[in-house]
């Protein structure tokens, strides 16, 4: 195993990353470093990696730390100095080295592949960036802030108790059907107390997103933030052809399952949206940990990935040994969850809400994939290739979820809990995909269409919400039904990152069916495209994988008949 950190060569061990200028001075030293050979560009690289990972490293840091505590104000103050201080001056010195590299003639002597990927990717950078946006993506970030700020100050108070909205999604699996829609209204009525000030952070974000796009002489955001995510390998109208695709396999079977779980149910009227996450033959919710007892949590999930692989266990034991796990929802803490890489150490940090549901075993089983991606690929010198294109990065995660379904006895000890919980993974899986291409398709209007009102945005969301949702009735609540896009926080935070999901689910599912026929070929492969990192074009790394990088009709419905076949053999 590689080392867990390396001395630094270049950057000095007393560097204070809060103070800019000092980094100013290293900067300097870089960009007036002469190329004079291959030689000479490779070793400006490393040294120029090593101190982009010192300040990646420290800006991370800071962004977890605000988000485990976003009530804490010196947290947030020293965030919010990387923010408005540091980041901004960064940026257009990052561009002047990512310039002066792929400007040398020397790149053309380097022909690992890996430097293709790498160059291809900083010359996309050079074309993009303008000094102009530097301001404009500060005050992104800082409304991004406000939005995380906001979520983690929502408390519903329910039946003499004040839970955290995370916490609050136990309820939803309770069998009372009048426990299910009270808490249900009242995390929505909480939801809603915000919701003007969440449009309102939205329009000013999307308008600065606009301005960005336009101060690099493209069309609209869309145009922008493909070439800023790398989408090489794939254009909107592939896009429009997923959302098709969904449309015509995963969108009936996802209704042919909630016909099912209405007459389980035995419903006299419609599915309601408090209906979709109770078990629908009437057993007790499943509880696979305490919400008290995280370490449980964590052990249990570690024999899970010792299981699928004693590697793999090992590797999550660097997260263990390190401290790098919050787990728990707790007030104050930020939604969601994610796996942020240190990359300094270059150890993977993960983040996430727990409160002893099925969906928390499969958060954290999706983050870890992400960190042992991380770990398999932190043997690359350049920290700028570790990271693969999102879409195979969520492969990692997705499929790391399917490879551990068979192992779910470590949560459960009856075999009707095990067979539940394998179903109802596999029914998330299910939903995922149409939810995916809602989302998707909601910001492809989006980002094509400057000017639009609240009221066209509503119109355009509840088109896509009846072409792709579930068979629900809103009434009484048709207010949030038009505004549950805002609990969705890669709108805000991370705008058109979300067709990943899909790209990668196709992908995870493809190494899932190879993995039922051989566990162990499939898992080698699966850990072979791991260890490229992002030295690899998207094709490659999928083929690396044993997959297929394909996301048409002609992919998805064998898997969705898969699904569904899997499905009616748990008795779905």
């Amino acid at each position: 195993m590689v080392a867990t950190s390396t001395p630094r060569r270049f950057v000095p061990a007393n560097l204070s990353m809060a103070d800019f200028s000092q980094l100013q001075g290293l900067f300097d030293q870089l960009l007036q470093w002469e190329i004079r050979s291959p030689a000479d560009l490779e070793n400006l690289l490393l040294d120029y990696s090593e101190f982009y990972a010192s300040i990646d490293d420290y800006g991370q840091r800071r962004y977890i730390d605000k988000s485990c505590h976003t009530d804490d104000a010196e947290i947030e103050k020293r965030f919010m100095h990387f923010v408005e201080e540091i980041e901004p001056q960064v940026k257009p010195l990052h561009f002047a080295m990512q310039r002066k590299v792929v400007q040398s003639p020397h790149c053309a002597a380097l022909t690992d592949p890996k430097y293709d990927m790498l160059f291809k990717h900083w010359r996309a950078d050079v074309e993009l960036f303008r000094d102009a946006n530097v301001p404009l993506e500060t005050a992104e970030n800082k409304l991004g802030a406000d939005y995380d700020k906001t979520c983690g100050a929502m408390m519903v108070d329910f039946r003499g108790k004040e839970y955290t909205p995370s916490q609050m999604s136990r309820f939803g699996e309770e069998q009372d059907r009048e426990t299910r829609q009270q808490a249900w209204e009242a995390t929505v009525t909480r939801r809603m107390q915000d919701a003007d000030k969440l449009e309102d952070l939205f329009d000013q974000m999307l308008d600065l997103r606009w301005r960005i796009s336009k101060n690099c002489g493209l069309p609209d955001p869309r145009a922008y933030y493909f070439r800023l995510f790398k989408r090489f390998d794939y254009t909107p109208d592939d896009c429009a052809r997923f959302a098709e695709g969904v449309a015509e396999t995963f969108v009936p079977l996802m209704r042919r399952l909630d016909a099912r779980r209405k007459r389980d149910l035995k419903i006299s009227d419609n599915l309601r949206p408090w209906d979709l996450s109770v078990d629908p033959t009437g057993r007790p919710p499943l509880r696979p940990f305490s919400e008290d007892d995280i370490d449980s949590f964590v052990e249990k999930t570690h024999e899970i990935f010792r299981r699928v692989s004693p590697a793999l266990a090992d590797d999550f034991s660097v997260l263990r040994r390190g401290n790098l796990l919050d787990l728990g929802s707790r007030k104050g803490k930020a939604p969601g969850g994610f796996q942020s890489l240190l990359a300094e150490k270059r150890e993977p940090f993960i983040f996430m809400n727990a409160v002893g549901t099925h969906g928390d075993v499969r958060v954290l089983l999706h983050e870890g994939g992400h960190a042992f991606h991380s770990l398999a690929a932190r043997h690359e010198p350049l920290v700028f290739l570790m990271h693969a294109p999102i879409e195979f990065c969520e492969v990692a995660s997705m499929a790391m979820e399917l490879l551990s379904v068979p192992h779910y006895d470590v949560f459960y000890s009856s075999e009707g809990d095990i067979r539940r919980a394998k179903a109802e993974h596999l029914c998330k899986v299910v939903s995922t995909m149409p939810w995916v291409a809602t989302i998707d398709s909601f910001q492809q209007w989006i980002y094509t269409h400057q000017g639009h009102s609240r009221a066209e945005r509503t119109t355009a969301w509840l088109e896509l919400s009846g072409r792709f949702g579930n068979e629900v009735d809103w009434s009484g609540w048709e207010a949030w039904n038009s505004r549950r896009w805002q609990a969705q926080l890669h709108l805000y935070r991370v705008p058109f990152y979300y067709i990943e999901y899909g790209i990668a689910q196709l992908g995870a599912l493809q190494v899932w069916m190879k993995a039922k026929n051989d566990p162990h070929q499939a898992l080698a492969n699966y850990r072979a495209g791991l260890k490229l990192g992002g030295t690899r074009p998207l094709p490659q790394l999928f083929s690396a994988a044993g997959i297929h990088f394909d996301f048409s009709k002609k992919t998805m419905q064998p898997l969705a008949d898969a699904l569904e076949e899997e499905l009616d053999s748990l008795g779905v």
